[in-house]
């Protein structure tokens, strides 16, 4: 067999790989092996970025979407300086390593973004380019072009396979985001073997008709094709680009390339030796030539790169002051100063009428009072603006051409919707939210997972919260989602029961810029409660006294949404035989992480507790104990009106008192 004429720059990534799955025993040595001479040459001759400040803004976004070739990146990002040691190599895969086995953000300097779920980073990276459009559209003078930076991305057969890619190039192609460049390594392999039989569709054309350029056909072992094809890329500033690089899996060893079992772990020592051999590499295992740090070092150009886009903010500041100073605070995160008092400001406009509404009605009204002070608020919907009342009255829709707007209409995307939005969120400076009905969580899922792990602001609107959806059925009314909430490690799910809850659940999402805040809202009226100076201020704690009996309470009541108005009735129908509390519950997890005894004292001790809520029942014991009870539901809904679906399932005064016993 002929030696590999790829560079040893290249075969350093590809034998970085091969020594880190092995020293672990386990992770994916194909596609580096494979996407190796494509890495080399982006990263070198193409990608704006400063290894000594990978938070550099301007820095031009690399996202690997085929996650599983995390060795790829991190043998990229050791290679041209960044702070990922040869040792944090060696570790790869180990306990409280910077090289976990995909790529993590927050864990691993250099790394934009959290992959391996397939199709995640491709949506992630729509969201990246959105951002830039849309911020340089905002703050760029024509004399600074202060946002100026491309959005590239690594993919497979996988991703392309995975139906968010579908949702999120579908968006990026009609809104014409020519700063997106798709580096598909295209090699027919996946984990079963040859795509023949189960991945035929024409990639070029599919690409096309969605609105993208296609450069199809590239050898992704040919530098100059390679390069060539990201200049044709870069030229072209009016639709997102893929190229489709014909690449061999697992290139260079000898008996496995070019097959499935290259995509995991090439560990075997004979294939490995045979490896090094085909590559011509003689170092020792993880020992780099002095002369491949240099050709990879890219320290000193990033250090420069980075100064230079300092001197050009530091005119543009002197010349538009206001502008910058804007810019500054977008990316820093905070809120505008004043925020948190507009809220409790429009809490306390609001005791004054008691109008009922929905609280998707109020959620719009806290917006068109937070939407003039917060201009980085990215608001949008999956196609159910006029359900999800994610629109306020100064809501201006993005669109190809022009992103001077404040709104993304994303079609039917649920899924793409959300990898879109944490993509805008990592990319920093906006401040995204984006709404669809509740039982259409299952679509997002897994991107709302994402979110969660990532640590990240990205705010989920979900209206229409339970069987009082009604008429539409079972099939659009939520029953197990509020739980799947719940349990989500690091997120946080707010179910307002009217219009001064939903304001603080807003303020509660604005606030929260370590988690994803998932708002939970309904489709039917609800009554505004009167509320003291210390109730409002204990709204914000997740769970708090609303009503309290005048003499000592012998039940204690929970609800949430919608339930609190039941919760309400019955308690004030029991009031003379038995006195009773009700607590309203917002949000389970910011109740959880109160003190133990603000919790008692909201609880009691002692004392029978109930939990009402047209959601999954089980969640509830945690609050109740074995010897309270739960109303809730233990089935799917059914197709009627919801006055009639409350009354089916015993979610009625009388029903409640009954099963009670009272």
């Amino acid at each position: 067999m002929t030696k590999s004429s790829s560079s040893k720059s290249a075969n350093a990534l590809r034998m970085l790989a091969v020594d880190s799955v092995k020293q672990a025993n386990s992770g994916h040595s194909g596609m580096p092996m494979g996407m190796a001479d494509i890495a080399e040459v982006l990263w070198q001759r193409h990608l704006n970025h400063n290894p000594g400040n990978p938070d550099w803004f301007n820095r031009d976004r690399f996202v690997l979407s085929n996650g599983h070739g995390s060795m790829l990146i991190y043998g990229l990002l050791h290679l041209t300086g960044y702070d990922l040691s040869i040792q944090d190599l060696k570790n790869f895969r180990q306990l409280h390593s910077k090289t976990a086995g995909h790529p993590e953000f927050g864990i691993t300097p250099g790394v934009e973004t959290t992959t391996g779920p397939l199709g995640q980073g491709i949506s992630n990276a729509v969201g990246m380019a959105i951002a830039e459009k849309v911020l340089a559209s905002k703050f760029n003078t024509d004399k600074h072009p202060i946002i100026d930076h491309m959005t590239y991305v690594f993919t497979g057969d996988g991703c392309l396979m995975e139906g968010i890619s579908h949702e999120a190039c579908s968006l990026a192609g009609t809104l014409g985001l020519g700063k997106l460049i798709v580096l598909y390594d295209d090699n027919n392999i996946s984990i079963d073997g040859h795509v023949d039989g189960w991945f035929t569709e024409d990639i070029p054309k599919r690409f096309e008709s969605y609105g993208w350029e296609v450069v199809p056909n590239v050898d992704g072992h040919n530098s100059d094709e390679i390069d060539r094809a990201i200049q044709k890329a870069k030229s072209n500033v009016d639709k997102p680009t893929l190229i489709c690089c014909k690449t061999v899996i697992g290139k260079g060893s000898p008996n496995m390339a070019g097959t499935a079992s290259a995509h995991g772990a090439i560990v075997n020592p004979d294939e490995i030796a045979l490896t090094r051999n085909e590559l011509d590499w003689t170092e020792e295992p993880f020992k780099i030539p002095d002369e491949v740090y240099s050709a990879w070092d890219a320290k000193e150009s990033g250090i420069r790169r980075e100064e230079s886009w300092n001197q050009l903010f530091e005119d543009y500041s002197s010349e538009n002051p206001s502008l910058a100073s804007e810019l500054k605070r977008a990316i820093s995160g905070e809120l505008p100063v004043g925020v948190e008092d507009i809220i409790y400001s429009f809490i306390q406009e609001t005791q004054k009428e008691l109008p009922k509404q929905a609280t998707r009605t109020s959620s719009q009204k806290v917006l068109n009072v937070l939407g003039p002070v917060i201009p980085e608020l990215m608001g949008g919907s999956a196609d159910l603006t006029g359900s999800n009342n994610t629109n306020w009255d100064g809501t201006k829709p993005i669109k190809n051409g022009d992103f001077s707007g404040n709104y993304i209409n994303y079609g039917v995307r649920e899924f793409g919707m959300t990898g879109v939005m944490n993509g805008l969120v990592l990319h920093g400076g906006i401040k995204p939210y984006g709404g669809t009905f509740l039982t259409f969580l299952d679509y997002a899922r897994n991107a709302v997972r994402m979110a969660a792990l990532m640590k990240i602001q990205t705010i989920l609107v979900y209206s229409h919260d339970s069987i009082g959806v009604g008429e539409d059925g079972p099939t659009h009314q939520p029953v197990e989602h509020l739980t799947s909430l719940r349990t989500t490690p690091n997120l946080e799910t707010w179910r307002p029961c009217d219009t001064s809850e939903t304001a603080i659940s807003w303020l509660a999402a604005l606030k929260n810029t370590d988690k994803p805040t998932a708002l939970i809202l309904s489709r039917q009226g609800l009554p505004n409660f009167e509320r003291n100076d210390s109730q409002i201020d204990q709204m914000q704690r997740g769970g708090y006294v609303l009503y309290e009996p005048k003499n000592s309470p012998e039940l204690v009541l929970i609800a949430t949404g919608s339930e609190v108005e039941l919760a309400m009735e019955v308690a004030l129908e029991l009031a003379k035989n038995t006195p009773t509390r009700v607590v309203s519950m917002p949000c389970t997890e910011r109740f959880d992480a109160q003190s133990e005894d603000y919790k008692t004292q909201v609880l009691g001790s002692d004392i029978k507790r109930v939990a009402i809520e047209a959601s999954h029942a089980d969640w509830w014991r945690k609050y109740v104990g074995l010897s309270g009870e739960v109303i809730g539901m233990n089935s799917f809904g059914e197709s009627a009106p919801g006055s009639v679906l409350f009354d089916h399932f015993g979610f009625t005064k009388e029903k409640i008192i009954s099963k009670l016993g009272l």
